[in-house]
């Protein structure tokens, strides 16, 4: 008989995780503020959709950015050019943020008067999918040039997410990109995913993406 215990550190941080990030959702229930976690690779197009996105709804609710990168303020510098309120969180070192660090960045940001937040989560496919961040509904954005076999390399990072944006439709000409298998993978992993092309460059498919935060955000302050 082995004379050690073996711990599951690894899911005890998990669990640890969610219990923080539903308390957290609790809390920006009550304040009637709209969490939205966006997620995608380096290079996807996040900023200039952020960009985009605050040009198209900020004249109807006050809108604030989190920008969460390993280091560097150039994401946060850009956005700030909006008039959005915007903080930078470093995460020293980290891959992703979780629930905690979440948190964290929210009481140092304020919520108070603040309808929706975008939290710009480190730019990878793996770790920021793994841990719950508290946020309303989760987000990410894979750009044309990345390929359509994303889902099928990252099934969780689309299994978790409520909406897919894919972007730079705008070169989709110039790949070797199949949208509809792209969807079809992505449904298969999460039948409810709503999937939306759009180019953040030119505009296309930017109306219906500001179309559904509003309908999320109505939905999470009525309910």
């Amino acid at each position: 008989m082995d004379s050690f215990k073996v711990f599951e550190i690894k899911q005890s941080v998990f669990e640890d995780n969610d219990r923080e990030a539903d308390l957290l959702r609790g809390e920006l229930k009550e304040d009637q503020t709209f969490l939205l976690n966006l997620m995608s690779s380096p290079g996807s197009g996040k900023t200039t959709t952020l960009v985009r996105t605050i040009d198209a709804l900020k004249a109807e609710m006050k809108i604030g950015v989190m920008e969460a990168d390993i280091d560097s303020d150039v994401d946060a510098r850009t956005i700030a050019q909006t008039g959005a309120k915007v903080i930078q969180l470093h995460t020293g070192g980290m891959c992703h943020l979780d629930a905690g660090m979440t948190k964290q960045g929210l009481t140092e940001f304020g919520t108070e008067g603040i309808d929706f937040i975008i939290l710009e989560n480190v730019g990878n496919l793996v770790c920021p999918a793994e841990f719950d961040t508290g946020a309303s509904k989760n987000a990410m954005i894979l750009s044309v040039p990345e390929g359509d076999d994303k889902p099928l390399k990252y099934p969780l990072m689309f299994s978790i997410v409520d909406v897919l944006l894919i972007n730079k439709m705008d070169v989709i000409e110039y790949f070797d990109f199949d949208l509809e298998a792209v969807k079809e993978r992505a449904k298969k992993l999460n039948p409810n995913i709503k999937v939306i092309p759009i180019s953040a460059r030119t505009g296309e498919g930017m109306g219906e993406w500001a179309e559904w935060i509003r309908e999320e955000v109505k939905n999470w302050n009525e309910k």
